[in-house]
């Protein structure tokens, strides 16, 4: 299935369990050597109470399935994970251009320096790195790197 096939829709409620389930899985799948700060239950309450209610969190959806999701928090986009069979089939470049669309004006981000491929993913969308940390500051205490980015000025 293609990404043309899923449907990118504001979160509700009811996707909160589905949602966390691809970020668990997400997660273990893109970043096997970063330790999880938090517990599955933990994490599943977090989207329950937290992201879906109060961000403007986004899911890819294809027939009963969620198989994607971003989180904004006015400019910063704090979530974009896919389950990972749904990597590398466009989806990420869709919720990308939402993104953008969302924040035309700035986007920024934190992701890990071990991500290697969240950074090639993010710099083709024209994000740039402009700060790295020891990790002190995020959850797992990992290495971190902060991208933003901003439209060309216009001519």
């Amino acid at each position: 299935m293609h990404s043309n096939d899923v449907l990118l829709r504001r979160a509700v409620g009811t996707d909160a369990r589905a949602a966390a389930g691809v970020w668990l899985r997400s997660f273990a799948a893109a970043l096997p050597t970063v330790r999880c700060a938090h517990k599955e239950a933990d994490v599943r309450d977090w989207f329950a109470r937290v992201l879906v209610p109060r961000y403007d969190t986004w899911v890819a959806v294809t027939g009963n399935s969620v198989v994607g999701l971003m989180v904004l928090n006015e400019e910063e986009l704090k979530q974009l994970y896919l389950d990972p069979t749904w990597r590398g089939r466009g989806l990420g470049d869709r919720f990308m251009d939402l993104a953008k669309k969302q924040q035309p004006d700035r986007l920024s981000l934190w992701t890990f320096q071990v991500n290697t491929s969240a950074h090639r993913f993010y710099e083709r969308h024209g994000f740039i790195a402009v700060e790295r940390t020891d990790g002190a500051r995020n959850d797992e205490h990992e290495p971190d790197v902060r991208y933003i980015w901003q439209p060309p000025p216009a001519r």
